[in-house]
């Protein structure tokens, strides 16, 4: 997202750029994830595999694993409008674009064996685990860069027969447990052996295309062969001796220059860690894109420092975030938006290209989600109740509140425990209703004797909020300013008790949505009249 708000910015000033996103898919398959539906462990046997190789989940019409995951990610690109050119890393090696490359890297490969001896010599994160249980001093922010990324740590291509910064795949296995035994410099006459199925060959590298360079090597050969001028990088590539680090100053042996390369922190997930895409089980932008819109998402990504971490919210904070957007919306639209604010709206609603498709009346997300929550996936209700919120423009189709009331169904649906769901009760809770003192019979008797002239969101707001105020004797216009602090702890007690007789629950959606939703002849037989 970063490269895209950036290249984007360019093309808003009228220049050319081309935004690259190279698939790693000729990487090694390190692990088998978690969380992945329609894989088991018997995909352990295709470690060490290219990703191109790798089977694609149970059920994928697609060819390969690779493929599996790079169609969704492409489709959520589109969706946030993110322009760019896609280059297979697999095309590149296998087609033998890098020949070149990989023939200057291993010439030169006493100059980058030189480069990375100077970092060597600080421990690997098992080993720092050690010092930590031993009370030795160990570089915490190291220590999470080192593990942070199975990239970053892969083998740089150190071995007993010397120093080799091209690991082949396996012409019997296909897998990269190898290494590289003898190599000649004049007739590029290439030994290597393979640790997994013991088989071993002698190639021609300058004919061999089933291979590919170790990642603290390839990424600087790429910066210099695509010409990159800008790509920033995480944490785990931005500490000492990092691959974002090495590769400043092995990029000149291949004839290039470093990129502008700013560090940014990690994104996380509400009540989750780092994401990190081998170790599985975490939501993808695909996932994301099911329960807010674009524009959200884009927002959360812009409005901060590349230095600032953030978490994209799956939980309750999604409504309150919602709740900020809409906003900063509506300040935006009256010239109130600070200018730092009006820019993050900017390029959250639209690229160079133009704007997003938007939601043509975003009511509240907490609205959407309280009757999606209530009617249970009928939209026939879901349209009543909507079209009640405002009697004086009232909703004439659900889609006018689209895509924004099918996210928030789906964040309903996918992310709310069933205990927190909202259940309406099908008869009054005849003891309670007979349990009730004088004061609590009188609030009711107002909600009830006053819903057929509020009846709307505002109305109903008006009323909830009034009953308690009228009772003790106040308006039921009165600001909190002229109020007793007590209004506020009768008004909790009289929520409290209709969320009791409504849905037998003490907490629930909010209480004007909530009555618009049940409707006025079932609120009436459950509070007793």
């Amino acid at each position: 997202m970063t490269p895209h708000f950036v290249a984007d910015e360019i093309r808003r000033r009228g220049y050319q750029v081309r935004h690259l996103i190279s698939w790693d898919d000729y990487d090694r398959y390190r692990k088998v994830p978690a969380g992945v539906t329609g894989i088991d462990e018997s995909w352990a046997e295709h470690i060490g595999k290219p990703l191109t190789s790798v089977p694609a989940p149970k059920g994928s019409p697609h060819p390969n694993w690779a493929e599996h995951f790079k169609a969704a990610m492409i489709e959520s690109l589109g969706v946030l409008g993110v322009e760019f050119d896609g280059i297979s890393q697999t095309q590149m090696y296998t087609s033998g674009a890098y020949r070149e490359q990989i023939l200057h890297a291993m010439k030169h490969r006493h100059d980058i064996d030189a480069v990375l001896a100077q970092y060597r010599i600080r421990p690997k994160p098992a080993e720092q685990k050690k010092q930590q249980a031993q009370n030795e001093p160990v570089d915490e922010a190291e220590l999470q860069a080192a593990e942070g990324s199975g990239a970053a740590t892969e083998d740089d291509g150190s071995g007993s027969a010397g120093y080799f910064p091209y690991k082949p795949y396996c012409g019997n296995c296909e897998k990269d447990f190898t290494t590289v035994t003898a190599y000649d410099d004049d007739t590029t006459e290439m030994t290597y052996a393979c640790s997994a199925c013991g088989f071993s060959e002698t190639v021609r590298l300058s004919e061999f295309n089933r291979g590919k360079l170790v990642w603290k090597v390839d990424w600087p050969m790429r910066w210099a062969y695509e010409g990159v001028v800008f790509e920033p990088s995480g944490v785990d590539h931005s500490s000492p001796g990092s691959s974002y680090q090495v590769g400043g100053q092995i990029v000149g042996i291949f004839g290039g220059k470093q990129p502008i390369g700013p560090m940014y922190a990690f994104v996380g997930i509400t009540g989750m860690a780092k994401m990190s895409s081998s170790r599985g089980g975490v939501p993808t932008p695909a996932d994301a894109l099911k329960i807010m819109e674009p524009q959200i998402l884009r927002w959360l990504y812009v409005r901060r420092k590349l230095n600032q971490s953030f978490k994209i919210a799956f939980d309750q904070e999604i409504q309150r975030l919602y709740d900020e957007w809409d906003r900063l919306v509506a300040k935006v639209a009256d010239g109130t938006a600070l200018p730092a604010d009006r820019a993050a709206h900017l390029r959250a609603v639209g690229t160079a290209a133009g704007e997003l498709p938007t939601t043509p009346r975003p009511l509240p997300y907490r609205t959407l989600a309280s009757v999606a929550d209530i009617t249970a996936g009928h939209q026939d209700q879901a349209l009543r109740i909507l079209s009640d919120l405002d009697p004086a423009n009232p909703l004439t189709s659900l889609d006018e509140v689209r895509p924004r009331y099918d996210r928030a169904e789906a964040w309903i649906n996918t992310h709310v425990p069933a205990e927190q769901r909202t259940i309406v009760r099908d008869e009054p809770d005849v003891d309670l209703l007979k349990s009730l003192d004088e004061q609590a019979q009188q609030s009711l008797r107002l909600l009830l004797d006053g819903l057929a002239d509020h009846w709307s969101l505002d109305g109903l707001t008006h009323l909830v909020y009034g009953v308690p105020k009228v009772q003790a004797g106040f308006s039921a216009d009165a600001t909190p300013k002229e109020l007793p602090p007590e209004i506020k702890t009768a008004q909790r007690s009289f929520f409290a008790l209709l969320y009791r007789l409504l849905v037998g629950k003490d907490t629930g959606p909010r209480l004007p949505t909530l009555l618009l939703a049940v409707g006025q002849e079932r609120v009436r037989r459950l509070l007793g009249e």
